[in-house]
């Protein structure tokens, strides 16, 4: 899950309704994170909308981009280009890892980078923390194709705080962090914050990698420095991934990598080549040997 609108409307006058952003059967993806510009999508039908505990949550199907997933007026995912952020997201850390075993993911409700991960022969085990419940159910529901791997058997799901799962998970437990987050308001404000970067650097082993949603260097590139310098402070290296999602803001969003040092300190820390081949029968759409380094 990829973007967090503010929770009050542009009236000021209470919570978020996705309904209000639909205008003469197109939804317009209005939000002042992204000042004079709006991706829109033509609606075909609305087959969800609720208030979950945490949020506004919409589903519509759309006229080319299949089933689309809202959250706060915000788009998180198409059925037609979900498969780039969820795989560069996945096997970005997981390929720039040589045996990643132990796997830990916060947020990603919709099951798409568990999905991924789960393809890896080497994975032994996969949390996965997810802090509403309404976001996985929906995604079970209206997106089945992304959501297939909360029946893994090396899949844990637990609801609840990922930034309270992290603080209370044993030193140097993880071999890969996934940070599949909305922007840095609200729930997911600690999520970016220097403190839970350097708690994920402690639970992380010798060489283990961070990878977090990383913002668009075309709205956020101010954000982007601070992270890289500050939040990655605690790693061997940070750095800087980019993606195309047609359906994001600027058609482009990125994310944060950076490793513990190894245990052997000549070793090159750098995220930016995979340390494995990709198997021949993982089915991909978008990661590729060369999209990984060329990302860089």
């Amino acid at each position: 899950l990829h973007w967090m609108a503010d929770t009050a409307n542009s009236a000021g006058d209470g919570p978020l309704d996705a309904a209000s952003l639909i205008e003469n059967g197109w939804f317009m993806e209005k939000n002042q994170q992204w000042p004079g510009q709006a991706n829109s999508l033509q609606v075909k039908k609305v087959l969800l909308h609720e208030r979950t505990k945490f949020q506004d949550l919409m589903v519509f199907e759309s006229t080319n981009w299949g089933n689309v997933l809202i959250l706060d007026g915000v788009i998180q995912l198409t059925e037609r280009d979900e498969m780039s952020y969820q795989e560069m997201m996945a096997h970005l850390p997981m390929f720039a890892h040589e045996a990643p075993k132990q796997v830990l993911i916060i947020g990603g409700g919709d099951g798409g980078v568990l999905r991924e991960v789960c393809k890896h022969r080497c994975l032994e085990k996969v949390t996965m923390c997810e802090i509403d419940a309404g976001v996985v159910e929906a995604s079970k529901k209206y997106f089945p194709s992304v959501s297939s791997a909360f029946s893994h058997p090396k899949a844990n799901l637990v609801i609840g705080d990922g930034v309270g799962f992290a603080e209370s998970a044993a030193d140097a437990s993880f071999d890969v962090i996934i940070v599949d987050s909305s922007d840095p308001v609200g729930p997911a404000e600690k999520l970016f914050s220097k403190e839970f970067y350097a708690n994920a650097h402690r639970i992380l082993r010798p060489g283990g990698v961070l990878c977090t949603q990383g913002e668009c260097l075309w709205v956020h590139a101010d954000l982007i420095e601070g992270v890289l310098k500050e939040n990655g402070a605690p790693f061997a290296c940070a750095e800087y991934a980019s993606m195309q999602v047609p359906t994001y803001p600027s058609g482009q969003i990125g994310a944060f990598l950076g490793r513990k040092a190894f245990a052997s300190s000549d070793r090159d820390p750098t995220c930016r080549t995979p340390a494995r081949a990709v198997s021949s029968d993982m089915d991909l759409r978008y990661y590729t040997e060369e999209m990984h380094s060329a990302a860089f």
